[in-house]
């Protein structure tokens, strides 16, 4: 008999072949619920069993005792934080630590990227105190809502002026540059009025990759403790599926190599710049990558005590 699990996540390609039922495991009666915006507490949302979440809420939820979810060591979302840097094209600025002493915008003060994306200013001796911070709505699309998290600090920390979105205020020049998981509408035409900061970012990636030996985790899987309780091989199974389901997209990838007309070429590159356990999941294969957040997050005020891998996966720790 197999237990049912109604899972959240985000869109992505190699979620696939879970949702159209390409993969499956016996003991899992799974249902896949692709969404575009992340449940705000899965804890206590009624329609899921599990689903991924932002690595940074989770963290800072452990750091105050939490334990409304089980976190698993698997990183539904890994990206690398150089390409979410943006300017405007007539910018001069070209390089991290140029941004000392600017204006940056933030779509949200304690996400799990923009945490990864402070850090790297930090590599280059760009802290929090060295610019001017500004939070708010990517776009006027995007709702006006609570993306300070508390952390705010007049002069130094604070929400965009009249909830201006940040894309107008980088066109301006009020902004210098602006952080950003997704690329706003119309950003990668021909005529834009943006670009990344960095020309090579690619190059900067992999330079920070050969330097830390990850990609950084930014979403993770969660479940709640009930059904983990009542099922203590389900968090090891899930993260296999979910693996498999990456195995095998991937893999019809390299066959219908059509979603781009050179994804074959991204295919080579990345075997060629990353090794192959670049994505492997689990906690040891990521104690490195953790460790460092828990260094971020206490080196950026967003915890006082530094948590350890084992602090944040207290049930994969041997």
């Amino acid at each position: 008999m197999s237990i049912k699990i109604k899972l959240a996540v985000r869109d992505w390609d190699y979620i696939v072949p879970l949702a159209l039922g390409d993969v499956r495991a016996k003991e899992i009666d799974l249902e896949v619920d692709r969404v575009g915006t992340l449940p705000e507490d899965l804890a206590t949302d009624p329609r899921y069993d599990a689903g991924e979440m932002s690595m940074s809420r989770y963290a800072l939820g452990r750091a105050r005792g939490e334990d409304s979810i089980i976190g698993v060591p698997h990183f539904l979302m890994r990206a690398f934080r150089h390409r979410c840097i943006i300017a405007s094209k007539c910018s001069d600025i070209t390089e991290l630590h140029q941004l000392a002493g600017k204006k940056i915008g933030l779509t949200g003060w304690q996400d799990s990227g923009n945490t990864w994306t402070r850090a790297l200013l930090r590599r280059v001796g760009v802290g929090i105190e060295d610019a001017q911070w500004f939070v708010g709505r990517l776009t006027a699309a995007h709702p006006i809502v609570d993306r300070l998290g508390g952390y705010g600090r007049p002069g130094r920390i604070e929400a965009t002026p009249g909830e201006r979105p940040m894309m107008e205020m980088l066109q301006t020049g009020d902004l210098d540059a602006v952080f950003t998981p997704f690329m706003p509408p119309g950003f990668f035409d021909a005529d834009s009025e943006f670009r990344q900061l960095l020309p090579d970012f690619r190059q900067a990636e992999v330079e920070y990759f050969r330097d830390v030996g990850y990609v950084p985790g930014i979403h993770l899987l969660g479940i709640k403790p009930a059904i983990v309780e009542a099922n203590p091989w389900l968090p090891q199974a899930l993260s296999e599926l979910l693996d498999e389901s990456a195995r095998v997209w991937l893999e019809k990838r390299a066959k219908y190599a059509d979603t781009t007309p050179w994804i074959i070429d991204e295919i080579r590159q990345v075997a060629r710049d990353l090794p192959a356990s670049w994505d492997r999941n689990g906690l040891e294969a990521n104690e490195r990558m953790l460790t460092d957040f828990g260094i971020e997050l206490q080196a950026q005020n967003l915890t006082e005590k530094r948590l350890t891998p084992q602090d944040l996966f207290p049930a994969f720790a041997n």
